[in-house]
């Protein structure tokens, strides 16, 4: 057991609670606050009976007043179906949510890591994509609740980083995948497997050229973890993900073939905004961190399939 009393923000969620797993498991004290919009009660049910777990209901975009030494601050719905469902919302838990754990470690002295993300990035103009790269986002479409909110809470951990010493990480991740995803959050990973598991259509955007890469939540949470733990003076941003990149055409395929599918492929129209290519650099992880991720997409897509195969059975 250590000292540390570690809170995570969103800590319910899909990657939150592979992180809570693991802080368990080295021995740390954790308390996951989640107002379940996005997240579920199901991924930590497991950890109730765990004397160092803790689990209250709190929405970020209200203080929150705890002792802690460590925050991973990953509250904010990931996915489009969510975070577009109540966009207003989606806002204030970047902005509001940010400064009132920001004030949380700034009271308690406590480290404070925001898990930030790739679409910061826009539709980017350069690839791959680096941490020095500003981006290519529009300011007032669908999607910018989204984007521009976790823009501005990077902006509000460098100001409270300038102006406060604040002990300071910033992650941006890159797409991320596994165990526990939510099957009905659009994401293409979890709607890919379930429609493929179901033997309905599986829908592509556009041409399906369009590429992404895709990194296994455990690969994801080592890196988080060991942001956490890296010398002071490194802040980041850092990019945390995959650097094999994928057309939509090729992961449906390769799904439909893991799965035993029948699933046929059919294409509509590309939504919005919807990023043509997404790949990180990630030479500063590598050099600053010492972290690349280990888990080739064939591998993780075989146990991220096994979930839903289990949790499709479980409903019949």
């Amino acid at each position: 057991m250590t000292d540390r009393r570690v809170l995570v923000t969103g800590g319910a969620g899909f990657i939150g609670s592979h992180l809570v797993e693991r802080l368990l498991d080295r021995g740390d004290e954790v308390l996951v606050a989640d107002n379940f919009y996005s997240g579920m009660r199901s991924n930590v049910h497991h950890l109730m009976g765990n004397p160092a777990f803790e689990l209250i209901r709190h929405d970020v975009t209200f203080p929150l007043y705890v002792e802690v030494d460590e925050i991973f601050h990953l509250a904010c719905p990931a996915s489009p179906v969510y975070y577009q469902r109540d966009p207003v919302q989606t806002t204030k838990t970047s902005v509001h949510g940010s400064i009132n754990m920001l004030g949380l470690a700034k009271r308690t002295g406590a480290k404070i890591l925001l898990a930030s993300t790739s679409e910061v990035y826009g539709d980017p103009e350069v690839h791959p994509q680096r941490e020095d790269y500003w981006g290519h986002v529009n300011p007032t479409g669908i999607r910018s609740c989204y984007d521009e909110g976790k823009r501005c809470a990077e902006t509000l951990f460098f100001d409270y980083r300038r102006q406060h010493d604040l002990p300071i990480k910033v992650a941006r991740i890159f797409n991320t995948y596994g165990p526990r995803m939510r099957p009905d959050d659009g994401r293409v990973v979890s709607n890919f497997i379930v429609l493929a598991l179901r033997g309905e259509p599986i829908t592509i955007y556009g041409d399906g050229l369009q590429t992404r890469s895709f990194c296994y939540v455990d690969d994801l949470v080592g890196g988080l973890l060991t942001l956490m733990d890296s010398d002071p003076s490194f802040t980041g941003p850092v990019n945390l993900g995959n650097t094999g990149e994928f057309t939509m055409l090729e992961l449906a395929e390769k799904i439909v073939q893991l799965t035993g599918s029948n699933s046929p492929i059919v294409h509509k129209p590309l939504p919005e905004d919807d990023p043509t290519r997404r790949r990180p650099d990630i030479s500063l992880a590598r050099s600053e961190l010492g972290w690349e991720p280990k888990t080739a997409l064939e591998e993780g897509l075989g146990r991220t399939i096994e979930h839903f195969r289990a949790s499709e059975d479980r409903k019949r």
